[in-house]
């Protein structure tokens, strides 16, 4: 069984900084996109930012330069150092993993979330 762990999320001031932790326990193979999510009250989920297999980035405009995503430890953790919070950051984050289990189809796993507030 897979399981994506979040951690690090809390309550910052507007201007502080955060680090999200994910980590992965259970073997996944051919993992080619691992990203963070995130997911206000009442709003749709969005993606944050993503890390594809070769290493490339992506990140909502709304993040850019204020955000870094990155992976150590053969894909097992993922990271989301997240700078210059604003209280529109305010939501509940969830860590994503797309790759496939021995003999299954490739999918999407998912963390159970890790709240994030910033004051003002």
């Amino acid at each position: 069984q897979v399981q994506l762990v979040e951690s690090g999320g809390g309550l910052v001031q507007a201007g502080g900084s955060l680090r999200l932790s994910c980590a992965r326990s259970g073997s996944l193979f051919a993992i080619t996109a691992m990203g963070w999510y995130r997911q206000a009250p009442g709003k749709q989920r969005e993606l944050v930012a993503r890390i594809a297999s070769g290493g490339s980035t992506t990140y909502a405009d709304s993040v850019k330069g204020r955000f870094t995503i990155s992976s150590v430890n053969a894909k097992n953790t993922v990271y989301l150092q997240m700078n210059s919070l604003k209280p529109e950051d305010t939501a509940v984050y969830y860590c994503n993993m797309f790759g496939k289990r021995l003999l299954s189809e490739a999918r999407d796993y998912w963390g159970q979330g890790t709240q994030v507030t910033v004051s003002s």
